[in-house]
């Protein structure tokens, strides 16, 4: 089974197309307190770390019984990483760009292509990891839902409230998170739900031509599309690549969202691209392996910080949204830094070979056991 993974090439024109059979995969013949049948939870991916983070959750609901029915959206990479998990669900709706009137047009939309599905299926919990279209839907159908929430200021949905949040328990009790009824809280990350499932596995250096020599930076570049983004993140990208590009046997790899992007990048860093100081994957990349055998990560994305962080891999954010608890927490213990300027890059950044850690693969997740057993709970009590 492919490991975990968050990243991928820029989708080509052509792979566009996403699995068009809804399976709605069964685990076991009943549940685990002897219901007449299997109970039915909706998931819905909307972004592409979705689709890793809820992978191990679906086996585990999966093998305790549970019938899954699941929905994504063609946002980003999520199409590319349904079909690297092997997992097939019915996609509906896309990603609207970045004016905040498509995207209530087009969240609208997708509600309205969601609701006669979910009308059929008739869950009897839903769950997603902040899914705007999907909290709707229930809201419309009448069914539970709930919201995983690790971004406090992504969190404010208005009238749009599920039923139950969880959040990381690094999220203070005093932060106002919109519920019908309860907000519940997991240990640790929500990277952790699926960290421990890491097979170290050297061959993504083979992928990517790298060698013994060269000292290894992967890079991410900002969600320019995301309703939170702020126009400095991009300078600091622009400055993070000319610090790494001028020096000695660095390599960088970096890791454009969409193929818009990436050809946005490709224009400005031509000349480095040609000469492969900076490499951008044509192929798969398998995420996580690539940070592990990083030496650090430059990253304007939430999920790849948080991911080197539990890693243990050096991480620079150049993120210049309003920064959350839990990216404030990493901060503040030496796991993350926080770069809020041109400057910072030179002065911050750490260019040096990292010694790898024993990769202990065989360490249960305590934030995938308690999410697990809360869903269960509250489908138990439906």
């Amino acid at each position: 089974m492919p490991q975990e993974t968050v990243v991928f090439a820029p989708a080509s024109p052509a792979s566009k197309m996403c699995e068009p059979n809804w399976v709605s995969a069964t685990g076991g013949v009943g549940n685990s307190v002897g219901f007449p049948g299997p109970k039915k939870i909706w998931i819905d991916l909307d972004n592409s770390p979705h689709v890793p983070f809820f992978r191990p959750i679906i086996e585990e609901l999966q093998r305790t019984g549970y019938r899954i029915i699941l929905t994504a959206r063609d946002s980003y990479q999520v199409c590319k990483l349904l079909r690297f998990h092997h997992l097939s669900c019915k996609v509906v709706g896309g990603h609207w760009g970045k004016h905040r009137i498509l995207k209530v047009v087009g969240t609208c939309l997708r509600v309205a292509q969601l609701l006669p599905l979910i009308m059929k299926q008739k869950p009897d919990l839903a769950v997603s990891h902040g899914s705007r279209a999907q909290i709707l839907s229930t809201l419309v159908a009448g069914v539970p839902a709930i919201a995983i929430i690790d971004y406090e200021f992504a969190s404010r949905m208005g009238c749009l409230k599920p039923d139950w949040a969880f959040v990381p328990d690094l999220i203070p009790e005093s932060t106002r998170i919109g519920t019908r009824k309860q907000v519940m809280r997991y240990p640790g990350l929500k990277e952790d739900v699926y960290i421990p499932q890491l097979r170290p596995d050297p061959s993504v250096k083979d992928q990517l031509g790298l060698n013994g020599t060269d000292l290894v930076v992967t890079v991410r570049p900002p969600a320019t599309e995301a309703h939170y983004h702020n126009a400095e993140a991009e300078a600091l990208l622009d400055a993070a690549l000319g610090f790494l590009t001028h020096r000695t046997h660095v390599r960088v790899i970096l890791l454009p969202r969409n193929e818009k992007q990436a050809q946005t990048l490709r224009n400005r860093w031509g000349k480095w691209i040609a000469n492969r100081k900076i490499v951008i994957p044509e192929h798969v990349v398998d995420g996580l392996n690539l940070i592990w055998f990083s030496d650090l990560v430059v990253s304007g994305g939430g999920t790849m910080n948080r991911e080197a962080a539990a890693l243990g891999v050096p991480v620079y954010s150049i993120f210049r949204g309003r920064i959350g608890a839990v990216d404030k927490y990493l901060a503040e213990k030496g796991r993350l830094t926080l770069l809020e300027s041109a400057e910072d890059v030179h002065t911050k950044i750490v260019v040096k070979r990292r010694t790898h850690a024993q990769w202990d693969s065989t360490r249960r997740s305590a934030a995938l056991d308690c999410i697990v057993e809360a869903i269960i709970s509250i489908a138990e009590h439906q």
